[in-house]
């Protein structure tokens, strides 16, 4: 449990100083890449994104950052993007 909470702080951290440098998709390599992989192609039980749609992607980062969808890690690493970090990160993901 208490490795759980070292990943989610990282998380946090690892997207708070790519918030600070302007770029979502530093954020994704620096936070998203441990669970979800290099490219977002899914990692052990956590669900692959690559290829998500925009719409889907938006929708499911938003329900996370509201609190309507529940996942500690989630919802922690998404409470304080914007919604121009989701759309870049959105974007980024459904390229892949």
């Amino acid at each position: 449990m208490k490795a759980k909470w070292l990943i989610i702080a990282a998380a946090a951290v690892a997207f708070g100083l790519a918030g600070a440098a302007g770029s979502a998709q530093a954020a994704n390599t620096a936070a998203c890449s441990g669970c979800h992989g290099a490219n977002g192609e899914g990692k052990a039980a956590n669900p692959k994104i690559a290829g998500m749609s925009t719409g889907a992607f938006t929708s499911a980062m938003n329900a996370y950052k509201s609190g309507a969808k529940k996942h500690a890690a989630m919802n922690a690493v998404s409470k304080n993007l914007s919604a121009g970090d989701i759309a870049e990160m959105a974007n980024f993901f459904a390229s892949k």
